[in-house]
């Protein structure tokens, strides 16, 4: 059992949900995907930096040897805070979705995971995944993504 985080949009960050005055908790997958997705997972030597003086973050945890070793946390959406929203910056932001995600294959937790990426209105990326897995209904989320500078309509 985990604790459920819900997505809040707007503020661009999941926040620990609460039911009855508990904390809520989830069986299911939902935290798993938000944490993959929304994790700032550490930029590749070749990745372009939004601010070239900045780290290129990600978890310490990657770092350790062991169980997992070689495998990241996060996804790497972060990189695209700044960037125009051009078609390819959203195919971009898809394969870094589709990437953060491929764990839940590679672990058999999901048969197939599937991304699709668009803007959803001037500044905001949305993101739908589907979750497959063995003898249960597909499991579908929506988020949404505010570009850094979203007060200006790029294109």
């Amino acid at each position: 059992m985990d604790i459920e985080l819900f997505w809040n949009g707007p503020g661009a960050r999941a926040d620990i949900g609460f039911a009855g005055g508990d904390v809520a908790c989830d069986h299911d997958i939902k935290t798993a995907v938000l944490l993959s997705l929304f994790t700032d997972r550490r930029a590749e030597g070749d990745d372009a930096l939004p601010d070239p003086a900045a780290s290129r973050r990600g978890w310490w945890g990657d770092a350790l040897d062991g169980v997992g070793a070689g495998r990241r946390i996060g996804s790497r959406l972060w990189l695209l805070g700044r960037e125009k929203q051009l078609p390819e910056i959203v195919a971009r932001a898809r394969e870094y979705a589709q990437e953060a995600l491929q764990w839940l294959v590679d672990d058999g937790v999901a048969s197939r995971v599937t991304v699709d990426a668009q803007i959803v209105a001037p500044g905001v990326l949305g993101l739908a995944v589907t979750v497959i897995r063995e003898r249960r209904a597909p499991q579908k989320f929506r988020f949404e993504f505010a570009w850094t500078d979203a007060n200006q309509v790029r294109s």
